[in-house]
């Protein structure tokens, strides 16, 4: 760290650009062989002993504020690579350690009556209760110097004392140095933030990490054994479910869930609810916990860390939440399904830039069932009544009716199509006669009400009658007309992520407060990314998407999330957590100005 402190105290005193502290820039030679002229180094890695501080530009507009990559060997904290994978979960571990000790360095620098930009500050990413892949905390091999220091400002590398690369863990955090107090910058950077870190490496807690690579592969073992098994979900007794109000914690003195006594199943040493594969309706009176437990099962599609009460709710990875969405824009979509005719229009190949509640709600099912969603999750509360149903009265009062309601559907598309459906009703009972299984939430417990549902149906001669066969395909292209981050007659990129729901590209604005299954604003930030990587490196007019989607995602397991960033896009966040392709896939369905043409449709 000698090396950065040289550096920034040989800077103008008001600098706010940094220049030389991001080239790294310095003079090497070879003590070995003195002949050798002394050459540049533009390495912008620093170090303290075997740690490495790189030090690069978050965007133009914040040169003050740099992203710092600490680079920890493993074996500084005891990890033995060798003995097992380095995944996900632990590197959520050790993100969630680190931050003690950056909201220490926070707390002395905090000062209420200065901002950020007269105090400084550390900006660490701050995950909720999921285990997502992350570009702020990572493994990776990362090369090692060995740097010795010379006379005057000269620093010598020694080349027979060149380090292999090693296996190390990446924790990504942005520093925002103070204005015009270089001394204080010198000290942020190059005493307090690796005398933290050193706290960091002395403290870690190596059983810890243990412990959450054991829950990791508890949580992996039941989602194999999900896969190969009549259920499509699983929530654990003991678990907790409702969450403390305006957080993610879980809600103190909670009722712990317990699995009804037919239905409960064990996996690999853990006991809970099965929730088998068809059609499951959750009903109960008002706040009786049924739109919590459908919460929990929709938070199963990703990992929950010890302590979250839900780390054993774990679920179908390819659920995806419907819901009717209001004014979106949908093109060319076979809905023809859930309606039959349109005035003016085409079922089979239906477009709007203002869809319904229920065309909406059609469109995002079909979609969902195109991208490979083996489970939908339905609460009545975010649906468009008249597309879930129709009761029997209405029917024979309103004969010509465009909508075939979803209760005349939902067993079509298990039976056929093998995608599962679980629903939250409360205010109809016409989902009772195509159940497969009821289950009523009271006083926050589940009970299985199935065989007294089917009772109620008989009496009521509630008969299960499928409707007439359809068409669920789409077969759909997406052509590259319109699908560009560049404004038309622009030559510069456009990306702007709105934390009010809204992605901004080229000529875009894309809607995507529907998008249920987003569980951070870090995935918000990396679907933005996502979509300008795709435009900007596709050269086909005609664009085989789920090809280039599955190649990023291939390139993402290989290299790490962080190569979609680019500092060129200024009110985009530095952090980014991995989305699901479901949600990416959606984003592009919610664009209005791209070409996506039924085939057979274009010229």
């Amino acid at each position: 760290m000698k090396r950065l402190k040289n550096k920034l105290l040989s800077m103008e005193p008001n600098t706010t650009t940094y220049k030389q502290m991001y080239e790294g820039t310095m003079t090497v030679s070879d003590p070995a062989h003195p002949t050798i002229e002394p050459w540049p180094d533009h390495d912008p890695v620093y170090y303290n002993d075997r740690v490495g501080f790189e030090i690069t530009v978050t965007h133009k507009l914040a040169q003050d504020k740099p992203t710092v990559t600490v680079r920890i060997p493993c074996e500084l904290l005891g990890i033995e690579v060798a003995e097992g994978f380095l995944g996900r979960a632990e590197a959520d571990y050790c993100l969630r350690l680190f931050k003690k000790h950056i909201e220490a360095l926070n707390a002395v620098l905090y000062n209420r009556s200065r901002p950020d930009n007269e105090n400084g500050k550390y900006y660490l990413c701050s995950p909720g209760g999921e285990v997502l892949s992350r570009n702020s905390a990572f493994f990776a091999m990362c090369p090692q110097k060995d740097y010795v220091n010379g006379s005057g400002s000269t620093v010598y590398l020694l080349t027979d004392g060149k380090m292999p690369p090693t296996m190390c863990l990446c924790i990504r955090l942005q520093v925002q140095l103070p204005q015009k107090k270089l001394r204080k910058t010198v000290q942020m950077l190059c005493r307090d933030l690796p005398d933290a870190v050193d706290r960091f490496v002395l403290d870690f807690d190596i059983e810890g990490l243990k412990k959450a690579t054991e829950l990791a592969k508890k949580q992996l073992a039941i989602r194999e054994w999900l896969k190969n098994s009549d259920y499509c979900a699983f929530v654990a007794n003991g678990s907790i479910l409702p969450r403390t109000k305006g957080t993610d914690l879980p809600m103190l003195d909670a009722i712990p869930f317990k699995s009804t006594p037919d239905d409960e199943i064990e996996i690999g040493g853990v006991r809970g609810m099965g929730i088998k594969k068809g059609v499951t309706v959750i009903t109960g009176g008002g706040y009786s916990g049924k739109s919590t437990l459908l919460d929990a099962i929709s938070a199963g599609i990703y990992d929950h860390v010890l302590g979250d009460g839900r780390e054993f709710c774990i679920t179908d990875e390819s659920a995806v939440t419907i819901s009717a969405e209001d004014g979106r824009s949908v093109k060319h979509v076979n809905i023809s399904p859930f309606i039959k005719w349109l005035p003016g229009g085409d079922p089979c190949d239906f477009s709007t830039e203002h869809a319904s509640g229920s065309t909406s709600q059609a469109a995002n099912i079909m979609e969902a069932v195109d991208c490979g969603a083996k489970l939908l999750l339905i609460d009545e509360d975010r649906s468009a009544t008249n597309f879930m149903i129709r009761d029997r009265m209405m029917k024979e009062l309103i004969e010509k009716e465009p909508i075939t309601p979803f209760t005349d559907r939902v067993n079509e598309l298990h039976i056929n199509h093998g995608i599962s459906t679980i629903l939250v009703i409360g205010g109809s009972g016409e989902y009772l006669s195509v159940a497969d299984r009821v289950y009523m939430m009271e006083d926050y417990l589940i009970h299985d009400v199935t065989d007294k549902s089917r009772h109620i149906c008989r009496a009521g001669n509630k008969k299960l009658q499928l409707p007439p066969f359809v068409d669920w395909r789409q077969n759909r292209t997406l052509y590259s007309q319109g699908f560009s981050s560049y404004p038309e007659g622009s030559g510069t990129e456009k990306l702007q992520v709105s934390d009010m729901g809204f992605i901004i590209i080229g000529d875009e604005k894309i809607d995507i407060r529907g998008l249920h299954d987003v569980v951070s604003p870090r995935q918000l930030d990396t679907l933005g990314f996502m979509l300008r990587y795709l435009e900007v490196s596709n050269n086909d007019r005609k664009i085989d998407i789920e090809k280039k989607i599955n190649d990023m995602y291939v390139r993402v397991d290989k290299e790490g999330i962080d190569f979609l960033y680019s500092s060129f896009f200024t009110t985009c966040e530095r952090f980014l957590d991995l989305p699901r392709k479901q949600e990416l896939m959606a984003v592009i369905n919610r664009m209005r100005k791209v070409s996506i043409i039924k085939d057979g449709a274009f010229q």
